[in-house]
């Protein structure tokens, strides 16, 4: 049978959600916990990679067993209180056996936070911006995103990604917490991204918002499809999967907003 389990976590003790030698990963983190309230050897499989430091709102991972579960709630429990305190089990749920946690995932959504005061409460998670930021003019440019369908400026080098295509529905700064705040997220939706994408994309319109680039050149850096013409990749801390969409009524979509 194939669980779907949905979590969440905070980035910074971990070097990134995949599995790998020598490291501490949420997977591996993740699947131990499962494999010890379970009693065997069990392997989960996430919707996405995010990279060291990165935070998630919102991870989907699906798993497989031979025998039904009869209180997913107990097992969701159980798995909560020994993976630790940086990670959160939500739930855990049965799905149809062909239902894919990766490739199934119709979009997936990313906050990159930023706020433009110092503040003692919000700067473990977020980014200090400078208070001088553009924001309109980043938002001119991050409408070009939507008009973009090759994303080789904002790709890792030398990844094992098959293509850079991807399809972007929506991507825009927006003040959070009134018109007086100090906090502002960025926020990006596509199909799929590549890795480290987001905080390229970032780094790329923080340029913008300095004034170092104009809306023009950010469009022509799309167009060069060269990472090296790219700002640079911004610091992970303040970056969140926030949420994985699936088509199935039943996918881990309905989370409280």
């Amino acid at each position: 049978m194939r669980y779907f389990m949905r979590l969440s976590y905070r980035g910074e003790p971990f070097h990134g959600w995949q599995s790998q030698p020598g490291a501490v990963t949420v997977q591996e983190v993740t699947e131990d916990a499962l494999s010890k309230v379970l009693r065997r050897p069990v392997k989960i499989v996430g919707a996405g990679r995010t990279d060291a430091g990165v935070n998630a709102r919102m991870m989907v991972a699906h798993f497989d067993i031979d025998d039904p579960v009869d209180d997913l709630k107990r097992l969701a429990a159980s798995v909560d209180a020994i993976v630790g305190k940086d990670i959160a089990i939500q739930d855990i749920y049965p799905v149809p056996s062909d239902l894919h946690a990766r490739f199934d995932a119709v979009s997936r959504t990313y906050h990159y936070y930023a706020v433009t005061e110092k503040s003692p409460f919000f700067y473990p998670l977020s980014w200090k911006a400078p208070a001088s930021l553009d924001f309109e003019a980043m938002n001119r440019a991050a409408s070009l995103l939507l008009e973009t369908s090759d994303f080789t400026s904002f790709a890792k080098l030398h990844s094992d990604a098959k293509t850079n295509i991807c399809r972007v529905t929506h991507a825009g700064w927006h003040r959070v917490g009134g018109a007086d705040s100090s906090c502002w997220v960025f926020v990006i939706t596509a199909d799929r991204f590549l890795r480290n994408m987001v905080r390229a994309v970032v780094g790329t319109l923080v340029e913008v918002g300095r004034g170092k680039i104009s809306v023009e050149e950010f469009g022509r850096i799309i167009e060069r499809k060269d990472r090296c013409a790219a700002g640079t990749s911004m610091p992970p801390q303040a970056l969140y999967l926030w949420e994985v969409t699936y088509p199935e009524a039943e996918s881990a979509n309905n989370v409280e907003q």
